[in-house]
């Protein structure tokens, strides 16, 4: 069985081993990253932005439409306090808890 000094001369092992090995790997690495880099025309003030916004790198690429972005549509749906919905996306909590507790969608109708 494994005692605490036997486990701790392993972890030093491993991570004398772990930093061999990054700093074998490092310039090649470096060398991808440039290619890369220079391929899709990335630039250090593009990685720059990216580090300062990371959500950013997820996104997907803005790709032309046809819809307007952004246009507000009137609220069809209004809550007890004042919420409002305009049945578009993921229904609302306020409203996913109201139907939960046996109310209907319908019920919360703006009537026009």
């Amino acid at each position: 069985m494994s005692n605490l000094i036997d486990i701790q001369t392993q972890i030093e092992k491993l991570q004398k081993q772990a930093a061999e090995i990054k700093m074998r790997e490092f310039d090649k690495t470096v060398k991808e990253i440039l290619a890369k880099m220079q391929a899709f025309g990335i630039t250090l003030k593009d990685l720059q932005h990216a580090m300062a916004k990371p959500r950013k790198l997820r996104d997907k690429p803005k790709v032309a439409s046809t819809k307007k972005a952004g246009v507000k549509v009137a609220a069809k749906y209004r809550g007890p306090n004042g919420e409002t919905w305009s049945g578009r996306g993921l229904m609302p909590r306020w409203l996913t808890v109201l139907v939960e507790r046996g109310g209907k969608k319908e019920d919360f109708a703006v009537k026009v």
